[in-house]
């Protein structure tokens, strides 16, 4: 008898193994945002909206240790000349914070400029990020032959 109970305990034991693993099985296909990593949303507050239009970005190029700079409205993009470099801005904040995976400015004012791109190399996306003024190697984008620097940030209603 003892024998018999023992292969009972084994083949209930392995039985409700068996249902727990299909149950996390289940839970996995249910929820795959769980495992997903948390992705940082972008805040621009009030007082920032509307009040610049553009920013300025160096591109250097290495092989030809020449530097370009373009202007580029906020939304807009261009394309690096000479490359199949095409780099979208997406947000300007002026006094760049980050709060948990909130990233906003604590105020209008230019304390730590920071500007959020998309970087496309033939229709691939190959960064996206945010360059930064105050500090340009910060995460800064790694490509074989260009560099980018945010240098300059335009008021909306100010030429040029």
């Amino acid at each position: 008898m003892p024998r018999l109970s023992w292969s009972i305990l084994l083949i209930l034991t392995l039985l409700l193994a068996a249902a727990g693993c299909s149950r996390q099985e289940e839970a996995k296909t249910e929820h795959p945002k769980a495992t997903e990593k948390l992705r940082a949303r972008v805040v621009v507050p009030d007082n920032v909206k509307g009040k610049w239009r553009a920013v300025k970005i160096a591109v250097r190029d290495k092989e030809s240790n020449t530097e370009d700079i373009y202007t580029v409205n906020i939304g807009y993009e261009f394309v690096v000349a000479g490359s199949q470099l095409r780099l979208k801005v997406e947000n300007f904040l002026p006094a760049f914070i980050m709060d948990g995976t909130k990233m906003t400015s604590a105020s209008n004012e230019t304390r730590n400029p920071a500007v959020q791109i998309i970087v496309t190399e033939g229709g691939a996306e190959i960064f996206e990020g945010w360059l930064f003024s105050l500090y340009p190697g910060t995460h800064a984008f790694e490509h074989q032959r260009y560099n980018f620097s945010l240098v300059d940030f335009i008021p909306a209603g100010k030429k040029g």
